[in-house]
């Protein structure tokens, strides 16, 4: 979850703000039935979930995986607010759940009479929710202002389509803001064409600090003759003009008559980060449909990407929580390249892709948690052209990505997560052929750092982690490149670098490279390295090895958006040797009690949740709890099947769900592309990356009766997995056996080869059972697999 320094304050989570009923966004129309009887799955979709309390989605128009994203900014640094009162325009760049301002290129606003403002905030216009609407594909809002202008918005692959409705006018206004957006445009160029098509060029920086710079272009096409434009440059309008370049404030207005009754005006925006030709060959390839057509289009691709996985029994609420989150985790990464095939890559020059699609925008520190494992299942053919894109970024750009967005690295967020990110691609099966490329590459990652004049940073920390075993916290050290520091974050850069060595070591072992397993293995445990014996917890080093800063676990310094409390329970390659640490099962059991206040747990669920864990969206510090609401807890609640109390998972895990809910702040902090999505989608299911980067699955009760995946039989010639949980409720919630392809399955975990083999089934009931409380039922780790 990325940093909040230059965005809002720390925001609490007051207790009546998490009543679902008081708050609760409009939902979309309900469905003739549900899904549970073939109902549209789309119509149990809110794209209004998260878009308050700093989830910071966005309710606007997309495909699955599209690079367009058209929708409402409201003057949130992300775009969408679900407490702001106006729209200063529908733009075409979105990601969803980010912390940092991104995107937001082009807002379009239709507005009526003079243009007497340059500036989105003053020609914004005031709306209400009584008068919006979303579902996937669609967006609906009619202005309070502007004589009632509405504006509809639906989406293509590399389109935005736009269908405004005016009043009676000789003034119907359009304008296209090329010089504000939700990051800093440092120039822009807007062309008006011809009587129908406007053309632009924006290129701008920032995410979170200053970035290198990136261009996107577009095009514009309308349904009818502009009868009117002109364009800005600062706060100067200039009637009749047909371009403007520049810095500052820029942009173009078209104007429109819809005094002989027909008020309403079409336009297709299309993208292209590579030039104006691609701008016009992506409008020219899905610029032919008319508004409507675009609009079911795009609610029949999700339609077929939702009707992937049917969820059985629960409530009504359950599932709409359980669709919407399966649809942000279908948004991101995105489509890079124009329909002919060209991008640019990450060395600024133009490729053209062969034999696979190129995404682009990656959120790595977060996706390769929850959303990467998901897409592997709901969509490989995606995932591995996903992974190969990252391939593409390190041959062309020179090194591989920490947080990547458009053609750009941002070097945002720290430790390495691209590792796991791609031998997760790898231990699915989703790079045959590519498998030796795709480990050289990670090698270079995982024993170098970029040089000085490579504008990443790596595992900048690796020399002295190579040295000594870890990486030194030095807060006060000049920082070379934009971004963040793992020398700033030294004691969880530490332990997100041994995970990732562990994957690796994982994945040298498979492809033969025995020397290298057994290096990457023994380098899995520097996590020891950081462990304080004085005060049981992980705890930053100083440059002379010292430990440094104070003993206190919940006021540790060094740790990236937690505390050590929360980073004790980052160790999956290894929980049986951390245990052993902090004194072995028992004791690893009461601190977990104590972690997720257990005992207040069992009494009041919710209430634990919503008001003794870690609540608010940048509540990172200063805390001993269990913080659900950002990436480095996500695999904790887990930590018990490796303590012999697997029905203590389902336990906090089924408290962590009521913190999804039908409502606006229905997410827990920032989505993060998808990532606190994913983890609600995949805990629902009963099935869980326990270990990032290989291809383990922890089991927990399942939040619904059924739930079946229709998979891609060219990774999955089942074609199908079902998990069944028949009769699980709040109260049978615990797990008495499972059984795996029809056979008892004692263990608490699950091999992807497995899921392809197979179904599994709980049997469940009211109290705790002996299922998996051995210590041979744990998921398995890096040292009893590689050494």
């Amino acid at each position: 979850m990325v940093r909040a320094r230059r965005i809002r304050g720390l925001i609490g989570l007051a207790v009546s703000a998490l009543c679902a009923g008081l708050l609760s966004a409009p939902p979309p129309a309900a469905a003739d039935a549900d899904d549970d009887s073939g109902g549209r799955l789309t119509d149990l979709v809110n794209p209004f979930i998260g878009t308050r309390n700093e989830g910071n989605t966005f309710p606007g128009a997309a495909v699955p995986f599209g690079m367009v994203q058209l929708s409402p900014d409201t003057g949130h640094t992300t775009g969408y607010d679900w407490e702001d009162k106006s729209i200063r325009g529908f733009s075409s760049v979105h990601l969803s759940g980010v912390g940092c301002g991104l995107g937001g290129d082009l807002p379009v606003m239709p507005t009526t009479g003079d243009i007497t403002s340059t500036d989105n905030e003053k020609y914004a216009a005031s709306f209400s929710h009584e008068k919006e609407s979303a579902s996937p594909g669609s967006y609906k809002v009619t202005f309070d202002d502007y004589g009632g202008t509405s504006a509809e918005l639906t989406a293509g692959k590399r389109t935005g389509h736009q269908r405004y409705t005016f009043p009676a006018t000789d003034k119907a206004n359009v304008l296209l803001n090329t010089g504000q957006a939700l990051h800093k445009v440092t120039k822009s160029t807007v062309r008006v064409l011809d009587d129908r098509t406007v053309e632009t060029a924006i290129t701008g920086r920032g995410f979170c600090q200053d970035t290198r710079e990136y261009t996107v272009h577009t095009r514009t096409r309308f349904d009818r003759p502009i009868e009117a434009h002109g364009t800005w440059s600062g706060d100067k309008v200039t009637d009749g003009s047909g371009s403007s370049t520049g810095g500052g404030k820029r942009g173009a207005y078209v104007r429109f008559d819809t005094r002989d009754g027909d008020r309403d005006v079409e336009a297709t925006t299309s993208l292209s980060y590579v030039d104006a030709k691609g701008a016009a060959r992506n409008l020219a390839s899905e610029g032919g449909r008319s508004f409507d057509a675009t609009r079911e289009a795009a609610r029949a691709a999700w339609e077929k990407r939702l009707g992937q996985v049917r969820a059985e029994g629960g409530s009504e609420e359950r599932r709409r929580v359980f669709y919407s989150s399966l649809y942000r985790a279908l948004l991101h990464p995105n489509v890079g390249e124009d329909v002919d095939g060209r991008y640019t890559g990450w060395d600024d020059k133009v490729h053209r892709s062969k034999g696979f699609t190129y995404y682009q925008n990656w959120s790595l520190w977060d996706t390769y948690r929850t959303q990467a494992q998901l897409l592997a299942l709901l969509a490989p053919q995606e995932s591995r052209d996903m992974a190969l894109s990252l391939l593409k970024v390190d041959q062309q750009g020179g090194w591989l990505p920490k947080w990547g967005y458009g053609t750009v690295e941002t070097n945002i967020m720290t430790g390495d997560p691209v590792t796991p990110f791609l031998t997760n691609a790898y231990r699915q099966g989703l790079l045959k052929g590519h498998e030796e490329e795709t480990y050289r590459a990670l090698k270079k990652n995982a024993d170098g750092v970029p040089p000085a004049d490579s504008p990443y940073v790596g595992r900048m920390g690796n020399e002295q982690y190579l040295k000594d075993g870890f990486v030194p916290f030095l807060p006060d050290g000049e920082r070379e490149k934009p971004g963040d520091s793992d020398f700033e974050h030294g004691a969880s850069a530490t332990l997100e670098y041994a995970l990732s060595d562990a994957a690796l070591a994982e994945m040298a072992r498979g492809l033969g490279h025995g020397d290298d397993a057994a290096r990457y293995a023994k380098r899995a445990q520097h996590y020891r390295d950081v462990f304080d014996k004085s005060t049981g917890f992980f705890r930053a080093r100083d440059g002379e090895g010292k430990f440094t800063g104070p003993a206190d676990p919940a006021k540790s310094k060094g740790f990236h958006e937690g505390t050590s409390w929360q980073y004790m329970w980052l160790v999956p390659q290894d929980l049986p040797g951390m245990m052993s640490l902090i004194g072995g099962r028992e004791a690893t059991g009461k601190r977990l009690d104590s972690f997720f206040a257990y005992d207040k747990l069992l009494k009041d669920p919710e209430k634990t949740a919503r008001e003794v864990w870690v609540n608010g969206p940048y509540d990172y510090y200063n805390a001993d709890k269990y913080n659900p609401q950002n990436e480095p807890d996500l695999i904790a609640p887990y930590t018990y099947l490796s303590t012999g109390q697997p029905w203590k998972t389902t336990d906090v895990t089924h408290a962590a769900l009521t913190l999804f809910t039908d409502g606006p702040d229905g997410v827990t902090g920032n989505d993060d592309l998808g990532t606190m999505s994913s983890w609600m989608v995949l805990t629902a299911m009963g099935v869980f990356p326990v270990f990032p980067g290989t291809d383990t699955w922890g089991l927990s009760t399942p939040a619904f009766e059924k739930v079946t995946l229709s998979l891609d039989r060219r990774w999955y010639p089942r074609g199908h997995f079902t998990v069944d949980a028949k009769g699980t409720s709040d109260k049978d919630r615990y797990i008495q056996s499972v059984s795996l392809g029809g056979r008892d399955l004692p263990r608490t975990w699950v091999t992807t080869d497995e899921l392809r083999r197979g179904d599994l089934s709980f049997e469940t009931g009211p109290k705790p059972s002996e299922w998996g409380t051995g210590e041979d039922a744990a998921p398995p780790s890096t040292p009893s697999r590689v050494g």
